[in-house]
Order: C-alpha cells, then sequence, then structure tokens
C-alpha cells in the first residue's frame, strides 16, 4: 500500500466511524464527599458493553447514533451510578456525575476492565500508576495475556509493538534478554533500567548493570517500558526502563492452579506451574518454571529453574505490605563463536565443547505503602540481590582454532575461569501527592534512593576436563597468563523530584530533577606473566590497582502533554542522560579485546516528540521522533599493539571513548482493530499492526582516526514489524513478519568479520513467525512455528561469553503448550 492510499484510508475510517456517531455526550465525574475528580472511572452500557473510561483529570466523551442510551459508572470503592441520556432535544450534552463512597469491591467491574485493554495488545501507561509518573514520556504498556510464543520467551513476539528495539535472539530457550534500542547495545539489556515489580534485578546497576534474570513471560501481568526519559525517576541509564510486572493474587479464590506444559524442537521441555489466591486481608502468588533441552547448535545443552513467591497483607485499608522471593539457577554449555567463513560454511558447527556457564541468582523484596490521605501516599521499597555468574571455557584469539586434545599429556588446554558473585542492597522511597492549589490539578512526586553493593570477580586458570568444574587450578597451572582479583564496591545516593502541573483540561506540564551521588572503586590486582619458549616462567608480577572515581551531578528534564481531541495526544520530553563506566567490564582480561585506561563515563540526553492515541477502539497509534545525542560513547576499534620483546605488531580492538554521536529517527506504531469498526462481529475478532522505525546515526566528533562521520554501531537503519491476530471463539492465530536492515558492530564501520569474529557487519534479515491456539474455560492449546521460512541469520558479534564471535540465531523450530486451569 502507498502511503498516501495509506493516508486517505485512515481518513476514510475516521469519516466511517463519525457516521455512525452523531449524539455527544461529554461529562466529569466526582466523588461526594469533597468533589474532587475521578480518574479510571469505567463507563458501560446497561449490558455491560464497555464505551470508555475517564481520563487524568476525571472526563469522558461518548457518542452515540442512538437517540437514548442508558449507561452506568462504575469504579472500585464507589457505589455504582445509572443514568439515561435523552439526545432527542439536544445532541450535545455535557453533565457532571457524582459518585458516592462504598465499601464494597464490584468484581465484575475488573473483569469488565480487562475486556477493554484486550482490544490491541499494547497500551500507553497511566499518567500516575504505582507511586510513579508516567505522564508526557515516550512509554508503553505491553498486555502478555494475549501474546503467543510465551512459553519459550520469544522476545521477538512478546515485544512486537515497540517500535525500534534491537533484538539479540541466540538461543531457543529464551534464558537471557537480551533488547537495546535507538543505538544501545542489546547485550544482557545493560543499558535498560531492569526492573521486577518495581525493584532493581540487574547484577549491578553501576558497575555491571547486565540482566542475567529475567522472569519467563508466562508469569507476567505486563511489562512496562519508558525511554529515555525514564532516568529521573529510575536511574542513569540511556536506555530508560523496563519493569515487568509479575502477575498480582486472584481475587475471588483461595486457590487457583495453572500448570502448562511445553513441547518444542531440540529436545525442550517446560513446565510452569502457579498457584494463586486471595483469603481476607491475605493475597499470594506462586511459580516454579522449569526448562531443559539441548538447543540448535552442538554443545548448548541447559537445564534451568526458576522460583518465585510473593505474599500480600493488608493491615488495613490504607496500610499494607508485601514479601518477595525469587531464586533462579541455570546451568549451560556454551558452543562458542564462529567466524563470517564459519558461518558461511555452516551455522550448526561448533567447535567448543568444553565452555560452560552458571547462573545463580536470589532476589529479596520488602514493600510496604501507606495511605495518609486519599490525595497522599507513602512506598518503601527495599530489595537484597545474592548472585554470581561463572563462566569456563577455552578461548584463543582465533575463533576458529579447535580445542585439541594432547596426546603427550592426554588432556586438553587450560581453560578460562571467570568466576563474579554479587551482593547489594537498596531501599528507594517515593511521596506522591495530588492537590489544586495552583491549577487544575497538581501532582508531586518525591523521591531517595539508597543503593549499596560489591562485586567480588576472579579469573584465573580453571581446569582441563570437559565438565562444568568451576575451581581455580592454580598450583597445577601457575604460569597461567589470564590472572585477576577484584573487588568493586559502589555506592549511590539519589534524591528526585517530578511533578504534573494540569494548566488547563487539556495542558500539562512535567518537570523533573534527580540529584546523584555516585562513588564506585575498584581494589584488586592482575598478573603479568611471560614464558619463554619452552613454555618456563620468566617473569610473574603481580600488578595492583585501587581506582575510585567519584561524582555528584543533577539530571533534570521537562515534560509537555497537549489532549488535541479526547482519542488525541501530542507529547514531548527532554531529559538529561548519564551512564557510568562499568568497572567489572574493564577488569576482564580477554584475548580477543583490551581496554583503554582512559576511558570514562558517557553523558547526553534523549528528545522524544509525537502523537498519541486509540479512537474509539478502532485505532491504536503513537507516532513519534527522538533526537538521542552522546558524548564520549563507548566503543570498539580496531588498534595495532606490539607483544613485549618484539617487534611484530598485532591487531586487537580496544574498547574506549570513541567520540560523540547522535542518533535521530522516527517511530510508528498503528494497531486497527478492523472488527470493531463493523458492529456485528461478536464472535470474530481481527487486529492488524505496523511496527516501523527509520533511524538515522553519525559519529559527529572523534579523535580516532576514520571514525568521525561513520555511522554508530548497533544501529539498523529499518525495523519493521507487521501481523494480523485472527480470533473466532475460542480459536485464535497470530501472524507475524519482521524485518531488520544490517547493523555494523564497531565504529570503524568494518563490513568483514576478523580472524575473532568480533567485529564485522550484521547483515539484514527477515523472519515469519505463526501461532494457533484454542482456549477453553479449563484446557488451553497452543501451538506455533518460529522463522517458519528457515532463514539462516544472526543478530550479535559476542565479545566474550557465550561467543566470542558470531552467535547464529535458530533455525525454524516449533512448540506446543498444553494448559490445565483449576
Amino acid at each position: 500500500m502507498k502511503l498516501k492510499d495509506f493516508k486517505f484510508f485512515i481518513i476514510l475510517l475516521f469519516f466511517a466511524s463519525n457516521a455512525y456517531a452523531q449524539n455527544s455526550l461529554f461529562g466529569v465525574v466526582k466523588e461526594s464527599k469533597n468533589r474532587n475528580t475521578l480518574k479510571n472511572v469505567n463507563i458501560l452500557t446497561t449490558d455491560n458493553v464497555f464505551l470508555t473510561k475517564t481520563d487524568s483529570l476525571g472526563f469522558f466523551e461518548i457518542k452515540s447514533d442512538l437517540d437514548t442510551i442508558n449507561i452506568y459508572l462504575s469504579k472500585n470503592g464507589y457505589n455504582t451510578l445509572i443514568k439515561e441520556i435523552d439526545f432527542s432535544e439536544k445532541s450535545t450534552i455535557e453533565l457532571e456525575f457524582v459518585l458516592s463512597l462504598s465499601k464494597s469491591i464490584d468484581l465484575n467491574e475488573v473483569s469488565i476492565f480487562e475486556e477493554k485493554i484486550n482490544d490491541f495488545s499494547s497500551d500507553f501507561l497511566e499518567d500516575v500508576d504505582n507511586k510513579s509518573i508516567f505522564k508526557a514520556k515516550k512509554s508503553e504498556l505491553i498486555l502478555t495475556d494475549i501474546k503467543s510464543a510465551k512459553s519459550v520467551n520469544s522476545s521477538r513476539q512478546m515485544y512486537n509493538q515497540t517500535p525500534g528495539l534491537n533484538i539479540y535472539e541466540t538461543d531457543d530457550a529464551g534464558l537471557q534478554l537480551n533488547i537495546g534500542g535507538r543505538g544501545l547495545d542489546p547485550r544482557r539489556s545493560s543499558n535498560f533500567n531492569v526492573r521486577q515489580n518495581g525493584y532493581e534485578i540487574s547484577a549491578d546497576p553501576l558497575g555491571y548493570p547486565e540482566s542475567y534474570y529475567s522472569p519467563t513471560f508466562e508469569s507476567l501481568e505486563n511489562i512496562q517500558i519508558i525511554r529515555g526519559a525514564g532516568a529521573l525517576q529510575y536511574g542513569t541509564q540511556f536506555g530508560g526502563l523496563v519493569n515487568f510486572n509479575i502477575k498480582k493474587p486472584v481475587k475471588n479464590k483461595t486457590l487457583e492452579l495453572i500448570s502448562r506444559n511445553t513441547w518444542a524442537s531440540n529436545n525442550f521441555y517446560s513446565n510452569f506451574t502457579s498457584i494463586s489466591g486471595t483469603k481476607r486481608n491475605i493475597s499470594y502468588y506462586s511459580f516454579f518454571n522449569h526448562k531443559t533441552g539441548n538447543g540448535f547448535r552442538p554443545n548448548t545443552d541447559f537445564n534451568s529453574n526458576n522460583f518465585y513467591t510473593f505474599f500480600n497483607y493488608n493491615i488495613s485499608n490504607k496500610f499494607k505490605f508485601s514479601l518477595e522471593f525469587t531464586f533462579l539457577n541455570y546451568l549451560a554449555q556454551q558452543p562458542g563463536g564462529l567466524t563470517d567463513k564459519m558461518f558461511e560454511e555452516n551455522i550448526f558447527q561448533s567447535i567448543r565443547h568444553r565452555n560452560w556457564f552458571k547462573i545463580k541468582w536470589l532476589l529479596y523484596n520488602f514493600q510496604t505503602t501507606y495511605d495518609f490521605t486519599k490525595n497522599t501516599s507513602i512506598s518503601i521499597n527495599s530489595f537484597i540481590l545474592n548472585a554470581n555468574r561463572y563462566s569456563i571455557g577455552y578461548r584463543p584469539r582465533r575463533v576458529d582454532n579447535p580445542d585439541l586434545f594432547n596426546e603427550a599429556t592426554q588432556s586438553y588446554n587450560v581453560r578460562d575461569l571467570i568466576k563474579s558473585d554479587f551482593n547489594n542492597f537498596s531501599i528507594e522511597t517515593k511521596l506522591i501527592h495530588e492537590d489544586n492549589l495552583l491549577f487544575e490539578k497538581e501532582v508531586f512526586l518525591l523521591g531517595f534512593k539508597f543503593y549499596s553493593g560489591e562485586s567480588l570477580t576472579e579469573q584465573g586458570p580453571g581446569s582441563t576436563g570437559i565438565d562444568p568444574n568451576f575451581e581455580f587450578q592454580y598450583f597445577q597451572n601457575p604460569g597461567y597468563p589470564n590472572q585477576s582479583n577484584y573487588s568493586n564496591p559502589n555506592l549511590n545516593f539519589a534524591l528526585f523530584n517530578e511533578n504534573i502541573f494540569y494548566l488547563t483540561n487539556k495542558i500539562s506540564l512535567v518537570p523533573g530533577v534527580r540529584f546523584e551521588y555516585i562513588k564506585t572503586s575498584s581494589n584488586g590486582f592482575y598478573r603479568v606473566i611471560n614464558l619463554d619458549n619452552a613454555l618456563n616462567i620468566i617473569d610473574n608480577r603481580k600488578v595492583l590497582s585501587d581506582d575510585e572515581r567519584e561524582r555528584m551531578f543533577l539530571l533534570y528534564g521537562l515534560g509537555l502533554s497537549y489532549n488535541l481531541f479526547e482519542w488525541s495526544e501530542f507529547y514531548s520530553n527532554y531529559s538529561r542522560n548519564y551512564r557510568a563506566v562499568t568497572f567489572a567490564d574493564i577488569n576482564i582480561t580477554s584475548p580477543n579485546f583490551v581496554i583503554n585506561p582512559n576511558i570514562k563515563d558517557e553523558s547526553g540526553f534523549t528528545l522524544d516528540a509525537g502523537f498519541r492515541g486509540n479512537y474509539r477502539k478502532v485505532l491504536f497509534y503513537d507516532i513519534s521522533t527522538y533526537y538521542l545525542f552522546y558524548n564520549d560513547r563507548i566503543g570498539f576499534v580496531p588498534r595495532s599493539f606490539f607483544i613485549e620483546n618484539s617487534f611484530i605488531p598485532v591487531v586487537k580492538n580496544e574498547k574506549g571513548n570513541i567520540g560523540d554521536a547522535k542518533i535521530f529517527g522516527q517511530e510508528l506504531l498503528i494497531n486497527l482493530n478492523i472488527s470493531n469498526i463493523f458492529k456485528r462481529m461478536n464472535d470474530f475478532k481481527v487486529n492488524y499492526f505496523i511496527n516501523f522505525s527509520n533511524t538515522k546515526s553519525e559519529y559527529i566528533n572523534s579523535e580516532e582516526n576514520g571514525i568521525q562521520g561513520n555511522v554508530v554501531e548497533f544501529v539498523p537503519k529499518i525495523s519493521y514489524k507487521t501481523g494480523f491476530n485472527f480470533k473466532f471463539k475460542k480459536f485464535s492465530s497470530n501472524i507475524q513478519y519482521s524485518f531488520t536492515s544490517q547493523q555494523f558492530t564497531d565504529a570503524s564501520n568494518a563490513i568483514d568479520g576478523d580472524l575473532s569474529g568480533v567485529i564485522g557487519e550484521i547483515p539484514s534479515y527477515k523472519i515469519l513467525d505463526l501461532s494457533f491456539s484454542y482456549n477453553s474455560k479449563k484446557i488451553n492449546y497452543e501451538f506455533g512455528i518460529n522463522n517458519a521460512l528457515n532463514e539462516y541469520y544472526f543478530t550479535n558479534r559476542a565479545t566474550g561469553y557465550p561467543g566470542p564471535g558470531i552467535l547464529p540465531s535458530p533455525d525454524r523450530n516449533f512448540y506446543f503448550t498444553v494448559q490445565f486451569k483449576i
């Protein structure tokens, strides 16, 4: 379809919809006690058909072609109000509705609200939700209940309506989440502030912000995403916020049991079992998820276990607290990376059979909230992380060097062993207050965060065996060159404030500021070991390191929201960003790259502007543009080095500050609910979506030769996803097509890969996914084909584990899921 044809179609759609809605009701809903306006009041017909809900200022609009309609207004904690609206004398009516307080909760209202948001598989975040401000930000709420491929944690399908994301796809089990976007490295989502139920879950948000744990999609209620403007409330990352909200306890049962069993290609098996319930003031939710499989390449066996439990107690209507515990451990064999030549020859090959990766994650969380008044409340959120990640493997500089068995010594080569332990504690407090002193309404949020963490990293000789042995072998291998031991304590204080000023019922300003104090330290040593030609140690020096970096700075931002119509909003936001150097990365010795000793922090800003809305549950859209500016962007450049006591140069990739860069582009999301255009399609629903981003980038300043004017790495110019969702009664199906254009992996814009496989181009790729489901009250069936066209492609050139080198993406694979619900 041509662009002008598409514009004509949208205009025709608007006229066709308006032709059936000649009468208009404009209303505002208030509560009876203080006459404050009420947001999120559900407006329905008397036969339980959802119409709309009130906005953040309590206003709503209804259009109808009938002369008389009967509506009722419903909200938790208030008595239901029924009203007859007569348009026989006037086609436009303005009314004020008043709801009185009630001690009862209408459970039917909750189910009706869920029916409304399921018109689309994504939504916008509310102005204020769960003690957080989301007004005027580039945001998205991903509704996981109607997403496909949850059983295999397919990020490509879960985030299919989030424009501009770049995703690493390296396994067919979804063990780790790797998302980036707008020029941010997707590696373990390290450029986002990643949270679960509002608290951080990455290894170390300052020193090592990598997410080895992410909850299984089967356990999620929704996913909240805020782009760069999320830094003011959640921390200094350029990417913004990704928050996984786990399902809440079921309210109308003391026990609900759900069990999901999935069988998939490559001997994949997963069991997800959850229990949930509510009894008076006590509620709970708990799940266990077990995964095992062989992977689509040799040497990719894995075994994973994830347990989570949540307990909530409402002490009173104003005071409640909750406890959470999360446990994850998994052991995965690592097949290693490939060179470009190896990938062209056979993407399924692996010449590493002794590389292993082990994760153990323990999270403890305590949350409490207290409502001083209806308009003032406080929340306290504290968590503890005890975790470790261990990796062992053979990592020569040349990826294509086979790991050979030495007949003379009857053993393999010594493996490189890296052990990292993380111990963190954080407490975050938010106070939020709503008032109408100066304008129609104001919302004030004041927050404080304290964080203390320490990561311990040791690197040295591992065993010469095949098994996953994570014990150091210093006595057998005293001359192993990669030896180091570091302690990295981090301290962070943050004070932040963000506000919403509703200047009118259409215009809102959202200013914010965040003060940061960050202290990162690195204490430890590394060894310089040189061997002669007979492999005898001729030099063994211990080099001590004691590095401490302390900074204090302000981040600030300003948002603007203008409600053009009841179904359309213009939003704009400017926000400063900052990202501290990660010492944990710097301390690792790798044969494939070196660290510039003068590496320093990154800074910059993000600017978003766009239009978004939901037109009569027919058209859901978000059309925006953005500009992201980096100071001192960190990346890789190839550089020549001389080996000690040698005049032969060796080319290695150096990680350091490349220069200043700009990234800008357009992002578009359109979701058309075709079945809502035709009122008689009650049993048949059809959705069509388009997710498109066009991104341009450039290094505008660099002291490195040949960098200025180059394209920024990890920036595909075009990212495009489109698809249909069909539903007929209990049967539904999804078709999704994805295209991502080529991208570079280093600042020099190298196209051909080197012998390490680390740098070079990532070619464009296109993927087709299909899924089908049949849902009954007790038993559900799901079936899917991922990568149905069997595309051979890759999305990642890893610098370390599970590489280094090219990591092929999964070929065509199938899955089948059976769910039982009691």
